[in-house]
């Protein structure tokens, strides 16, 4: 079967319907740690399974690579998941957390799908084909001046104990903008700027997981995606997403 995503949706969705029914029973959720400040719900392993399975059964072709299951063997092709971004945010009711699925194909991803059940918002992007948000084609904001923009961030560093972190970053950008969030989710975040909810995003610490499908749906929504001096491409451990207009002001402060 080839991967599109009409079929890939399908998947996605239902991965997304495993979790919400997670979601929707909290207080006997089993949560276990994976080191001291990063969490793991029975949910994640439920969905991570049933996106492996039904993803390997149905395209062989590509390899896996996941947040809690790891990497199979064919990794030049593969799908790249995150089961549920936002995983404290999940265990604690809270809305903004996603199934994340991106297939990456010789180190350029292809296809994404981000997915926030609690939202009932389903974003997906094609390379070179555009990015639609519940069916419906998106766009990144027009904001052109710093000082009006909202922007989001994260602290996957601080979760990491690393002392190049992203406090004072903020605090630079927090002074020069109108509206700062913290959602939670870095695949949503890339998902607003997507959609013109926020005009930028950044953080750093991440995975490759945490990001693929987002960077392709704000990508393909008319995004710039660079690292924090300014180099073009998807870099896990430094990613800044504007609307472009704000670039160069936001990359200042960077």
């Amino acid at each position: 079967m080839t991967a599109s995503l009409t079929n890939l949706e399908k998947i996605v969705r239902e991965a997304g319907s495993i979790a919400l029914s997670h979601y929707k029973n909290l207080e006997h959720l089993k949560i276990t740690q994976k080191s001291p400040r990063d969490f793991v719900t029975e949910a994640d392993i439920a969905v991570e399974s049933y996106l492996k399975e039904t993803l390997s059964k149905q395209f062989p072709q590509f390899g896996f690579w996941g947040e809690e299951s790891g990497q199979s063997e064919n990794q030049a092709s593969r799908w790249v998941v995150d089961p549920i971004d936002g995983t404290h945010s999940f265990s604690k009711g809270q809305y903004f957390w996603a199934v994340s699925v991106a297939l990456e194909v010789n180190q350029e991803i292809m296809l994404g799908a981000v997915y926030a059940p609690a939202l009932n918002d389903y974003y997906c992007a094609e390379k070179n084909k555009g990015a639609w948000k519940n069916g419906v084609p998106i766009s990144v904001s027009t904001e052109q001046v710093l000082s009006s923009a909202m922007v989001a961030t994260g602290f996957a560093c601080i979760r990491s104990y690393l002392k190049e972190n992203n406090l004072q970053r903020f605090c630079r950008i927090a002074e020069q903008t109108t509206g700062q969030r913290r959602f939670g989710s870095a695949a949503l975040d890339l998902c607003m700027v997507a959609d013109g909810q926020v005009d930028a995003f950044w953080e750093q610490e991440l995975n490759l997981y945490d990001i693929a499908a987002g960077a392709l749906i704000a990508a393909e929504a008319g995004a710039t995606i660079t690292d924090f001096k300014g180099n073009k491409g998807v870099f896990p451990k430094q990613i800044l997403a504007t609307n472009g207009r704000i670039f160069e002001q936001i990359l200042s402060l960077m």
